[in-house]
């Protein structure tokens, strides 16, 4: 059922909003808004890291199967961002860590977790510090997540080896 509105000879609409009642409303509404934002955000990373995995790994793939070098990356990376109006994203070095994510986590239920936790500029940093060690690549993503250290700072942590302490 509806309620019945707001009686208009309660006061001026600046004697509600200074009450505490009024207040502690907009502040909830807030937070609920902060909250939906970030959780937008985060499926928004996530969509994306899985994209670009998946890019990688088809990219990777068909390597494979038709013997192509490394010279059809620069290629594939002007068709798309002529073909998608200029995307941004698909650059060459982009395709390269997209095909780096994609050998290091070849498993799309292993990288599934990792897409969830950071975006794909930390797993641009993971990639160049730890494209080896699989092991301190996810230690780093739950800690830069955890934390929600920036990129420059996950970087940081990276050059002072946090995970030797």
């Amino acid at each position: 059922m509806d309620q019945e509105p707001v009686r208009s000879d309660v006061g001026p609409a600046e004697a509600v909003a200074a009450s505490a009642d009024y207040r502690a409303l907009i502040e909830r509404l807030k937070q609920r808004v902060r909250e939906s934002q970030a959780r937008a955000a985060r499926a928004v990373n996530r969509e994306l890291v899985m994209l670009y995995w998946s890019i990688g790994r088809e990219i990777v793939e068909q390597q494979q199967v038709s013997g192509w070098g490394d010279d059809v990356v620069g290629r594939i990376s002007a068709d798309l961002s002529a073909d998608l109006g200029g995307a941004r994203g698909f650059s060459r070095r982009n395709l390269f860590y997209m095909r780096r994510l994609a050998l290091l986590w070849p498993e799309p239920e292993k990288v599934q977790p990792l897409a969830a936790l950071i975006g794909w500029t930390h797993h641009q940093v993971l990639l160049d510090a730890f494209a080896q060690r699989p092991d301190l690549y996810e230690w780093y993503a739950a800690k830069a997540s955890e934390h929600r250290w920036s990129r420059r700072h996950l970087a940081g942590q990276i050059h002072l080896r946090l995970h030797e302490r």
